[in-house]
Order: C-alpha cells, then structure tokens, then sequence
C-alpha cells in the first residue's frame, strides 16, 4: 500500500500545492469499503485552493483517473473516493509476500541505526511472577519490531541484583534459612523468607537496620555477603532461563544493576566537574526544581548508591561501550518520574543520546483486579500459568484432533501463545488485569484462534500439492484490470495483505505491539472470510491458482506479524 499511496500523492503534488509526504499523510481508509479504497478529505486545501472541498476533489478525480494504478476517483461530501486497480495491485502484493515477505512489511527505515533495549529486568531472589509478563513480551517484540525496520538492536537484561532488598534477604537467610531447603527450590523459598523479613519488621521495626547493615556489607565487598549474594543471583538466572524459553524470548547481554558499581564514580566526577551536584539533607543531589520535578538523588545520606546513579552508568556504558545511539527503556508506568529525572539529568549533562532516550511506559498487571506485591507475597508465578495454558492447549488438541503429531510442542506454542497473545492485543498503556477465563479462552479474538487461521492456510496449500512455495499471481493475458476477476472478499484479503508495512511502521514508532497483534487479527478476519467464500482446491484453473496465491501470502504474511510479536506459528493444530 506504501507505494500506491505515493504514486497517488505524486500525481497530486502539482494540483495541491503539498509535499508527497504531506498527501501520503492525508490518505485514509474509507469507513465503507463500497466508497473506494482509499479516501482524500479536501477540506484542508480549501483556503489555499480556493474552492470549495467538492469541487477540488472533482478536479483532482481527473487527474488521478489518468494513472494506471486507479480505477476509478469520485468527489463525494469533501472527500475524493479512489478504487484502486484491483490486478495490478494484487499481483504486486502478493509476488512480494511469496517471494520476500520482509520487503512487504518493511522498508528498512532505520538501517544505520543502532539500539539498546532495555527490558524484562526481574529482580534477583524473586518470584518470575505475571506482573513480570508485560515488560518481557512487550520488550521482546519491540526487539523484533525494531530489527525489522533496520535497526541493530542490542536486547539487555537488567537485572535487579543490587539494593537494599538484598541486605534483607541475606539477613532472613542468615536468621532463618536452611541451605538444603533453599537450594531444592531456591527462588521460592527466598521468597518466602522476604516475605517474612518484612512481617516479621512489621513486629520488630529493628530488623530494617539490619537489612541496611547488610546491604553496607555487601557494598564494602565482606566475604560472607558476597558469596551469598553471588549464590542468589546463580540460582535465580536458572529458574528464569526457563521461562524465558518457554516464551521464545532471548538477549544480548544480562547485565545487572551491579555490573555498573564501578563505574558510577565516573558519573559523579562529571556531575560535580559540570556543577550540577548539590547537597541536599545529607544527600547529594542534581537539583531539578527548575523542570518542576524533584530532586534525582545521586547518593543518599548514608552514602549508598541508589539506581539512578546506576541508571546514569547504565546509559553512558550503553552509548559508550555498546555503541548504541537509542536508548530504550520498557519498564511500567509507575517508574515514569524516575525516567523523566534520568533524561533530564543527560540532557543537563551534555549526553547527544539524551533526546533518542524513550521510556516505553505500560500498565499495570493486576490479577483478578488486585494489584499484585511481592512485598507481602501475593504473586501469581508466571511458571504456573505457563503449565496451567500447556496443559489446557493440551486437552483440548486431545478433544479435537488426538492424532496430530508433535502434540507436546504444539500444546507448548498455543498454551504460551494465548497467554502472550491476550497481553499484546491490550494497548500497551492500559492496565491488564490477568484472569485465566480471559487468558485461556481459545475463542474470539485470541492466540489460537490467530494460529489455527495460519494452520488452516497451511492445510489448504498442502492439499494443494506440488511446489505451492513458488506460486505467483497470475495475471490474465490483456487484462489491465477487470474488478470481477477479484471478488469483494478476495479483494479486502489483498487490501489487508497490503497494509502489513503501514502495521510495523506504527507498532515501531509507537512503540507498540498491539498494533501488529490487532493486524493480525483483521488479517484472519479477511482471510476467514475468503475462505469460507470462495471454494479453493475444487474451483477452476484461474481462481485455483488465484486463490492458492492469495493463501499462501496470508500464510507469510500471519507467520512473519506473529514472529514479531512473539508468537509461533504452527502448521497444524
């Protein structure tokens, strides 16, 4: 669609006096498709023109009905309705979705570019819990969104393996640890002795000096601290490796808020070489009262780091060291402040990177609308879900098709895929609030019901027979354009087939995959309804090799949009 929407817009740039960018921008979707396929409102060249809406797109209708790529171009109440020339455009759509699908989605914008993503991050000694889900797969699929526009992309995990929290769960170990029962089911059960810590100081207000004494040890490097601290963070990876399998998602680099503990003096030395650090109540500070913000707290009164000191590190390593012109952060909303406060504080310092520095905000995860807090132990671990979602996509391949083959893999790819699936299709920004009904529910508009759309595909071509993997678009001999050799549901599959650029364009610059997830869905629903329109294998020669086309490209098409976000594509189901 990209490129018949500049070809139209080039035609249009002497008539109107805009920019081909500037016409692109202005095309739309008509709300009916019995208007035409692509719509121009004339309203905002009616005082540069002169002329009312109606008039100038009567003008601009003659001009557009001159090129071969249009049909047909109608003025109707301000806006001018074109049809596109339904061949041409299908053949053109559907060769470049056979033959290199990537070149359908994506025109490489970004080529040059390089980018460190910064995302998942759990917390060492802590439960994988649902709340963990959302940063995982949005920063996964972003990764890929991103690679396939042309960026470099560098994916990081930073984990949480520093801080106070470790303090206290050295000192719960210390006090009411078992080594055997730990190393058994080591992430639960320091968990559990967190959980604890924070009861048990509820009582006994005391036991939080003894987490900061702690965490001080750590810091000043005492044997005892650090080994224990070393063990947490060995067992912990272990566990979280496992899900991190499960859910298709891999990175460049695990590097801890501890990696940058040696090279936050730097920091400071160039935060006071630039005047910018102030003391505050003990504290040193980067005084941002003139933004309206409050302070960013380098180093608290005690001494101790504190993350925005590491964030700081963190981001000159990533430009630095990693070569990285775009720093991308996707971590929860509530941490909004915290970024706001480290962007500014790079900017003040002269950072180039501080302006390609984007915090990809989300909602919050609740579950079955409470908020979830490790704190007080109310954590849903992701790990169970994952088994609870395999193992239901399991019963029911067992119901419904018990001689499938590869039944385990293909449970493990619906089960994960209706779990990531139900979060992705969510705009990114809204909270999502987990609840198995919703997750589970192989019906509507969900994971599996996205995949069985690519498995039937996969099913009619391989009825087809043959070499279906190089079949093109035929176009009749001496047939410019007949709007009858495309049906109307062959001809909204093609139409949905060409906007799959449009889709990563936006999920990229929006940083949002719910673009894509919902792409996927309107493809299925196009497709569907070809399917169940037209028959396929039984019909004559021409529609035969028509729709068989067609289908393959939806095949390409729904596996390529659901590897971007994530997501498997099985062949059968």
């Amino acid at each position: 669609m990209k490129a018949v929407k500049a070809t139209i817009a080039k035609a249009l740039v002497p008539a109107t006096g805009l920019t081909e960018d500037e016409l692109v921008q202005m095309l739309e979707y008509p709300p009916n498709p019995e208007l035409g396929d692509l719509a121009l409102p004339c309203f905002k060249l009616a005082k540069s023109l002169r002329k009312n809406p109606n008039e100038i797109a009567q003008t601009l209708a003659t001009t557009l009905v001159q090129i071969p790529e249009v049909a047909s171009a109608a003025p109707a109440g301000g806006f001018l309705n074109i049809s596109l020339a339904r061949l041409p455009f299908a053949k053109a759509i559907v060769d470049v979705a056979v033959q290199d699908v990537h070149a359908l989605f994506s025109a490489d914008r970004h080529t040059g570019h390089r980018a460190a993503v910064d995302y998942s991050s759990p917390n060492i000694a802590k439960p994988f819990g649902v709340g963990h889900l959302r940063s995982t797969i949005i920063g996964e699929s972003i990764v890929r969104l991103m690679r396939e526009d042309g960026y470099d992309v560098i994916g990081i995990n930073h984990l949480g393996d520093w801080g106070t929290q470790f303090g206290k769960t050295i000192a719960a170990y210390l006090k009411w640890g078992d080594e055997e029962t730990v190393r058994a089911n080591p992430v639960r059960e320091l968990f559990k002795l967190y959980v604890k810590f924070h009861e048990e100081a509820e009582r006994n207000p005391s036991l939080e000096e003894e987490g900061r004494y702690w965490f001080k040890q750590l810091e000043d490097g005492n044997p005892q601290a650090v080994k224990l601290w070393q063990w947490f963070i060995d067992e912990s990876l272990k566990v979280f490796r496992k899900t991190y399998d499960l859910l298709n998602v891999s990175f460049d680099h695990y590097l801890g808020e501890s990696f940058y503990n040696d090279k936050m003096d730097a920091i400071v030395d160039e935060l006071i070489a630039d005047n910018l650090l102030v003391e505050d109540q003990g504290a040193e500070v980067v005084d941002l009262s003139a933004y309206d913000m409050p302070p960013c707290i380098i180093k608290k009164s005690d001494g101790t780091s504190i993350y925005a000191t590491r964030d700081l590190a963190a981001a000159a390593y990533r430009h630095d060291q990693l070569g990285a012109d775009t720093l991308v952060y996707v971590v929860g909303g509530e941490q909004k402040l915290h970024f706001q406060q480290l962007f500014k504080v790079l900017e003040l310092m002269g950072k180039p990177y501080a302006s390609r520095a984007v915090h990809v905000s989300f909602g919050l995860m609740k579950f079955n609308g409470a908020r979830l807090s490790t704190r007080r132990g109310h954590v849903v671990y992701l790990e169970d879900v994952l088994a609870k979602a395999i193992d239901e996509a399991r019963k029911i391949i067992e119901a419904k098709n018990p001689t499938l083959a590869n039944k385990d893999q293909v449970a493990k790819s619906v089960g994960v895929g209706a779990v990531v699936f139900n979060d992705l299709k969510t705009y990114r920004l809204h909270e999502v609030d987990f609840r198995y009904e919703d997750v589970l529910n192989f019906d509507g508009e969900t994971g599996p019901y996205v995949q069985y759309t690519h498995a039937r595909a996969s099913s009619v071509l391989r009825k087809a027979g043959g070499d279906v993997d190089t079949l093109t678009f035929p176009a009749p001999a001496g047939a410019t354009d007949d709007a009858h050799a495309l049906n109307d549901t062959e001809w909204a599959l093609v139409l949905q087939l060409g906007q799959a650029n449009e889709a990563l364009n936006r999920a990229v610059d929006e940083y949002d995959p719910s673009v894509m997830a919902r792409y996927t869905l309107q493809l299925c629903h196009a497709f569907n309804r070809f399917y169940h329109h037209n028959p396929i294998l039984q019909s004559d020669p021409e529609d035969r090799a028509r729709r068989l086309a067609l289908t393959l490209a939806t095949r390409k098409v729904l596996a390529k949009a659901l590897y971007l976000i994530g997501i498997d594509a099985p062949d059968e189901m």
